[in-house]
């Protein structure tokens, strides 16, 4: 039988989960007044990243970072889009936006709260100066940042997830993985984690339409960080 009381570490995914990648992608790319589409030159952009890393988890591809992965799929993007007129400069800056994402509403206050009980980490793809840089744009609370970087590994390999449970010194039972996608919580799982889901519907934006639906196979379910919370004070 699981112990709820036993949880002492929180770790969050952040695409998606925290930060609001999708609108603050469509943002940029309007404000540098690029005659694309944003919001699915988002979208394209961000659903580039999980094959290159696909490659590296199955031995094809070399270990980069997230921000070089990034880099690699803008220049293909741009070229796809017919942009040939950005200097050097602007595509530095326009890929670091992945640096200054904006979080969700309910994410600063609910990091804090949850902050006041648990251990609160991050556990993501990231590169570590990338999630840095993000926590200090949006004023998010980390106790710790763990990335894929520390671990050489994309998630889902169990070096990440039970990496953040050796390094904090518990058991992986006492780790909850806090994450809005299932293919995230179904990885933390198989390492013996707990799992929360929180729905994000609109992390693709209005034109997609994402299942939030509760899965059986999470130990919690929950609308946001605050209902986390909530859940988690009970």
């Amino acid at each position: 039988m699981k112990n709820f009381n036993n949880i002492k570490v929180l770790a969050f995914d952040v695409f998606g989960t925290i930060v609001d990648w999708h609108s603050s992608i469509v943002k940029e790319l309007n404000n540098m007044r690029l005659s694309v589409d944003a919001n699915q030159f988002a979208l394209d952009w961000r659903a580039g990243y999980r094959p290159v890393m696909d490659k590296v988890i199955s031995g094809e591809g070399h270990w980069s970072s997230i921000d070089d992965i990034h880099r690699l799929i803008l220049d293909d993007l741009l070229i796809k889009y017919n942009i040939f007129y950005l200097s050097e400069e602007q595509k530095i800056h326009l890929n670091l936006v992945w640096h200054r994402l904006n979080p969700w509403n309910d994410t600063v206050e609910g990091l804090n709260k949850l902050k006041d009980k648990f251990i609160i980490c991050t556990l993501s793809n990231g590169n570590i100066r990338l999630l840095v840089d993000m926590a200090k744009f949006s004023n998010l609370p980390w106790d710790y940042i763990f990335s894929a970087e520390n671990f050489h590994a994309y998630k889902p390999s169990p070096k990440t997830y039970l990496g953040v449970a050796e390094l904090l010194n518990v058991y992986p039972n006492q780790v909850l993985m806090v994450a809005a996608h299932h293919s995230d919580l179904v990885g933390a799982r198989s390492c013996g984690l707990m799992t929360a889901y929180i729905e994000r519907p609109l992390e693709f934006g209005i034109s997609v339409q994402k299942d939030v639906s509760p899965r059986t196979d999470n130990d919690f379910h929950a609308l946001d960080l605050l209902d986390l919370f909530d859940k988690l004070r009970n």
